[in-house]
Order: structure tokens, then sequence, then C-alpha cells
């Protein structure tokens, strides 16, 4: 077997190391704010699966081999299943949590479209470009920061993302087959993107409120 380490080379690594001082300042920063310290168990999960999407990213930036990149991806998405019981279990969900853990996936599903665009085509970037893309507007338009509700839909269209990009990237599904898959992921979150904005519309132009979300 392989040494992991010849996975990488120097473009990898550096990537890894940019990575991780980057992941650094950001968590330190968010945990000032939040003052959440110690992290909970949940947050701690998160932390791992933060770790494994490192890997990832590096991978991805080295081109290197498919396999090992699809099995550490599909191992951050079942942390990102159980990060959830063990918030909901040990009753420590927190709006830090919920943060935490969705720029966790919006990082994870930019670094696989980026993988699966060079499989099918530039067009993939833009399912991990919509988190970013939200983001920016957000800048510009304070009235997309309002709190959203609760939606079984949203998460649904979520945790869609990642299995359908990891799905494409290990390559068992024909090139047809993939882009058809990928192109109604993409067609899922433009519409539930869409469904938010509309719902963020509506609640400004009422002067309404929204219950914010947890983990």
């Amino acid at each position: 077997m392989a040494d992991p380490a010849s996975w990488l080379g120097p473009r990898g690594w550096g990537v890894a190391g940019l990575y991780a001082v980057l992941v650094t300042v950001a968590l330190v920063v968010a945990v000032r704010r939040h003052e959440r310290w110690p992290m909970g168990p949940a947050d701690l999960v998160t932390l791992v699966r933060v770790g494994l999407i490192g890997v990832v990213t590096a991978l991805v930036a080295e081109g290197g081999p498919a396999g090992p990149m699809v099995a550490v991806a599909a191992l951050a998405l079942v942390l990102d299943w159980v990060d959830g019981l063990v918030a909901r279990g040990t009753r420590t969900e927190s709006d830090f949590g919920a943060r935490f853990d969705m720029e966790a996936d919006a990082f994870l599903i930019l670094a696989l479209s980026v993988y699966v665009s060079g499989v099918l085509g530039p067009w993939v970037l833009a399912i991990g470009a919509m988190r970013y893309l939200f983001w920016a507007a957000a800048r510009a338009a304070p009235w997309l920061r309002g709190p959203l509700p609760p939606s079984a839909a949203r998460k649904a269209v979520a945790a869609a993302q990642g299995i359908v990009l990891t799905v494409a990237a290990s390559g068992v599904l024909p090139r047809p087959v993939g882009a058809v898959v990928v192109g109604l992921a993409l067609v899922a979150l433009l519409w539930s993107f869409g469904r938010d904005v509309v719902g963020l519309w509506r609640a400004r132009a009422l002067g309404l409120g929204s219950v914010k979300r947890k983990r």
C-alpha cells in the first residue's frame, strides 16, 4: 500500500499548510466572538471534519488519485451526520455550532466541485460557489442576512450536494449519467437558495422576523 504522504507533492502540502493557517485564524476569531470555549462535543466532531476537509482540499489541489480523496470526503460526510446526533444527544446545540458546521459543509462542497468540474466541466463550480456568492450578495444587500426558519428541505438539498459530488468524483457513474445527476443537484440548490431569497425579501417587505436556525 502506498504511503499516504506520497499522495501529496509540494503544491498539495502548500495548500494544506495555507488551509491550516486560515482555518486556525478563522476559528480563533469565531470562538472569541461567540465566547465558545471550551468547545462542545459536537464542535469537536466538526473540528475533525474540518481536518478531513483540509486533506480533501490538498488532494484536489495536487490532482492526485481520486480514490483517497473520495474516501476521506465520504468519511467527512458521515461525520456531518454524527455531529448533529452528538449535538442533539448532548443538548449542546448552539448558533456557533450551526455556523461552524455550515461553513465546513460549504468548503467541502467547494473543494469537491473543483474536482468534479475537471471531469464534467466548469459549470459544476456553480455548486461550490453558491454559498459564497450568497455571502457576497448579503454584504451589498443587508436584508439577505436575515435569519431563516428551520427547513428540512434546505438541509436535504445541502446534504445531497456533498453526496452527489462525492459519487461523481468516484467515477462509478458513466459520465453522461454523472452530468445529469450533478445537474439535478445544481437545480435543487438553485431552487433552495431562490426560495430562501424570496422568503427573506417577503420578511423584509412585511417587517417580520424569523426563528434563528440552530445546529
